[in-house]
């Protein structure tokens, strides 16, 4: 698999690289339980179309306990069965947050309420 940015080689995706990884910081940091947080990762990089990223974080996901049905079934959370509530609202802020440049309105009061 080629690498869609030479992190290394440009100065400009370096500098993209270590805001992405400050930000990532905050949440890893958190109390949000280290597989919920892999899910939320691997919506944002199908919604990106990131093989790279979704392959690392498929992983991740993995070695924190998550099960091969629940990571086949993160691009449908809505209609599966198998997440809970509180990860529902986490998969629904990530969703909103990454489709920004859609035009799509950004994050709504009631998803910021609902993954607090």
């Amino acid at each position: 698999m080629d690498a869609r940015l030479n992190y290394i080689g440009n100065p400009v995706a370096a500098n993209v690289v270590k805001y992405i990884n400050s930000a990532g910081k905050v949440v890893s940091d958190s109390t949000l339980p280290a597989a919920t947080q892999e899910l939320v990762k691997i919506r944002a990089s199908q919604i990106n179309g990131c093989a790279g990223c979704l392959d690392m974080h498929t992983k991740e996901a993995a070695h924190a306990g998550e099960t091969s049905v629940r990571l086949h079934l993160v691009a449908a959370w809505r209609e599966a069965k198998v997440f809970t509530e509180a990860e529902r609202a986490a998969l629904e802020l990530a969703e909103q947050g990454t489709r920004i440049a859609d035009a799509a309105g950004g994050v709504t009061d009631e998803a910021w309420a609902n993954a607090a």
